[in-house]
């Protein structure tokens, strides 16, 4: 019988013989050395899918290389399904006591997203997704108070299916967004942080913004409210100015130009209609009953969270992943649900879903009444 081996011993993913396209290089770069920013005797965590191991492998030496302490967590991809498959109420329930314990202790948060089926999810009761998230809440704020974090997207074939291009087109798609095809990506996000500072100055202090496009009337208060640069440093990719409406303030209609895609399901044709901060009625052509679920998922779930700013001229398509659609530049996205405090924004919510408008072909921006965007191009 040989000898058993000392678990704590297991090497980590070996470089050796690996090929790696220097573009999963530079991204990797960005994710340590931009938007976490990890310095030496850090802890950081990486989570990512198991067919992710190029761009987590990259990540992992990247880490090592400036002197933090990773720890990385490889997720079967079907890992959801199959919880949500057979947890019973007392799981559903259950928040870990080493999870909180972790994330304690956790400097820095890397989630590289990499799903082989994005509809697996499709069949699950939204009760069963809606209690799980309420049961996760304290984790996730605990993660967003304690930590820097970033998510990002894996380029894997089901987002390629979703966004009808081949995989080698949608990898390049993803390099792309992530100025990972730039001799500096580092420094094309800075330049991105910049420009989107000069639109911040331009909408801060202002009351009143107002959105029309075919079928969107809104208006929406931001008195005092503060504007977040979103540059990459919790999203990658990103290109996103926002800020939360005051809560009772949103008036008139919307209508949403995309489908959202939601637990694996897809919500097509969504029209809102807001009386004093919250969804007096609400419709959609598929999934309509799914969509009105959501909205009565807690006290919360029926205001508005957010309000963005899409600047990312890069992301020029839709391609039903929420993470590159919201950055879309031309475009602005409402969240029902959960508000950024850093914002002060106050509505509580285990929801935070986000849903596009494409003011790119005849639609406006105003900003106490003078055209901030047009036609998806900034007027400043």
């Amino acid at each position: 019988m040989s000898n058993v081996t000392d678990p704590t011993n297991c090497e980590p993913f070996r470089g050796e013989n690996v090929m790696t396209d220097p573009r999963m290089e530079k991204f990797a770069d960005v994710l340590v050395n931009y938007s976490t920013e990890l310095k030496k005797g850090e802890t950081v965590l990486i989570r990512a899918g198991s067919v992710a191991g190029d761009l987590a492998r990259e990540v992992y030496r990247k880490s090592l290389a400036a002197g933090a302490h990773p720890r990385l967590k490889l997720e079967l991809p079907d890992k959801e399904s199959i919880f949500y498959s057979e947890a019973g109420d007392e799981q559903l329930d259950y928040l870990s006591p080493i999870d909180m314990f972790e994330m304690e202790h956790t400097h820095a948060l890397i989630v590289i997203r990499a799903e082989t089926n994005t509809r697996s999810m499709s069949s699950v009761p939204p009760e069963k997704q809606a209690r799980r998230s309420r049961a996760m809440k304290p984790l996730q704020d605990l993660t967003l108070e304690k930590t820097r974090w970033c998510g990002t997207l894996y380029p894997t074939s089901a987002y390629a299916q979703d966004a009808e291009m081949s995989d080698e087109e949608f990898r390049d798609f993803v390099f792309r967004a992530v100025f990972a095809d730039r001799d500096n990506p580092i420094a094309e996000w800075r330049k991105l942080s910049e420009m989107q500072d000069g639109l911040i100055k331009a909408v801060t202090g202002r009351n009143e913004v107002r959105i029309r496009a075919e079928g969107t009337d809104l208006k929406l208060r931001i008195d005092g409210r503060k504007w977040i640069n979103s540059d990459g440093k919790h999203n990658m990719p990103s290109g996103e100015i926002f800020t939360t409406p005051i809560e009772d303030s949103a008036e008139g209609v919307v209508t949403f130009t995309y489908p959202v895609v939601k637990s694996g399901r897809e919500i097509e044709g969504i029209r809102l209609v807001f009386k004093e901060g919250k969804v007096a009625e609400a419709s959609a052509t598929k999934n309509e009953d799914y969509l009105k679920k959501m909205i009565a998922l807690d006290s919360g779930s029926n205001r508005l969270g957010e309000l963005g700013v899409g600047t990312n001229y890069g992301i020029d398509r839709f391609i039903k992943t929420i993470l590159y659609d919201e950055k879309i530049g031309g475009t602005i996205h409402l969240a029902l649900g959960n508000a950024y405090t850093e914002t002060g924004g106050k509505n509580v919510s285990a929801l935070h879903w986000d849903m596009i408008c494409d003011l790119r072909r005849g639609g406006e921006m105003l900003v106490d009444g003078e055209v901030f965007q047009k036609d998806g191009e900034f007027q400043l």
